[in-house]
């Protein structure tokens, strides 16, 4: 929209670069041309402001395939105003002298054009097309189609109008016809879920399998290793037994053999004392055998004298030292 001032009654316009401004004064063309700026009076001009900038056009349309099926079309044309004097001419884009607003809805003319336009060519070719084709393969006919038309239809160049580009998003069918054909894809893949997790089930019952095989033949080298154990524990204590035994043999024999020497010994120092004793015996009763009655009596008195008990003090009678004295009194005494 182009930008316009007041002053005294005078009007100033400023378009941009992307704009065509035409203006007549008194019928007379003045002002030509994009990008324009100019002072004017409003009761003497006529203006018209043409966008020459690209511009996207979305569109959504119903269609029928050749199968009775309704589908919607949705699509994005780019155009331009390539000859803006035509186009000028041809529809109405004049602008408010006071606001710089359009009179009318041009751009809106246009867009009914084009989406007719197009549509049009769509609808021809969907019509002689199937739904599963035109949803597998259609968006590119369909593209094809409206590109081609548009650049065909006369009245577009005779207007200004150049189409730019042309796109199809999409063609979609309707909610319940579209549910109807995800259906068999939808089991396609469940079934191809459900295969992959029977066989990753499969996977895993091998491999639980496998783990278990190889505890079981863990578990049965175990066991294998610990019988060995059991037996080399057994035969060791049994060979530590046969080894104590022959020890304890040895020991008891050689115990015997000290035995038999220490009480061999003992028997001949008895012997040989016994046989002391009775050489000394022989000889002391020899030589008490050789001796008198009265040294007898002295060494008989003597040793009782040695086996007495401790004697304190010792009283004699009279009787007994009268006798004792007599007796040594005597002349044949051995004594004297």
């Amino acid at each position: 929209m182009a930008d316009i001032t007041r002053r005294l009654g005078w009007r100033h316009l400023r378009s941009a670069p992307t704009a065509y401004v035409r203006h007549h004064r008194r019928g007379q063309l003045a002002h030509d041309g994009t990008g324009l700026s100019f002072w004017f009076r409003a009761l003497s001009a006529a203006l018209s402001e043409v966008p020459v900038d690209d511009r996207e056009l979305a569109m959504a349309f119903h269609a029928r395939t050749a199968d009775f099926q309704d589908v919607t079309v949705q699509a994005t044309v780019t155009y331009r105003i390539s000859d803006p004097g035509t186009a000028a001419g041809r529809i109405d884009f004049s602008v408010d002298p006071d606001t710089g607003a359009w009179r009318s809805a041009p751009l809106e003319q246009i867009a009914t054009l084009l989406t007719e336009t197009a549509q049009q060519h769509a609808l021809d070719v969907l019509a002689r097309t199937p739904l599963a084709a035109a949803l597998a393969d259609g968006v590119a006919s369909v593209r094809q189609r409206i590109s081609d038309g548009l650049a065909a239809e006369p009245r577009l160049p005779a207007t200004g109008i150049e189409v730019v580009a042309a796109r199809v998003v999409a063609i979609r069918p309707e909610a319940e016809v579209e549910r109807a054909l995800r259906t068999p894809a939808r089991e396609l893949i469940q079934q191809e879920a459900d295969r992959a997790t029977y066989e990753r089930r499969a996977v895993a019952v091998e491999r639980e399998r496998t783990i278990a095989e190889n505890e079981l033949a863990s578990r049965i080298e175990l066991a294998r290793r610990e019988e060995r154990l059991v037996e080399q524990h057994g035969t060791n204590a049994r060979r530590e037994a046969e080894e104590s035994a022959a020890a304890d043999a040895v020991r008891a024999e050689a115990e015997a053999r000290r035995i038999v020497k220490l009480a061999t010994a003992q028997a001949e120092a008895a012997r040989q004392t016994g046989e002391a004793r009775a050489a000394a015996q022989s000889a002391w009763l020899r030589v008490h055998g050789e001796v008198d009655a009265a040294t007898l009596h002295a060494l008989a008195a003597t040793r009782l004298a040695e086996n007495l008990p401790r004697v304190d003090s010792l009283t004699l009678s009279p009787d007994v030292l009268t006798g004792l004295l007599a007796k040594l009194g005597r002349p044949g005494d051995g004594s004297a």
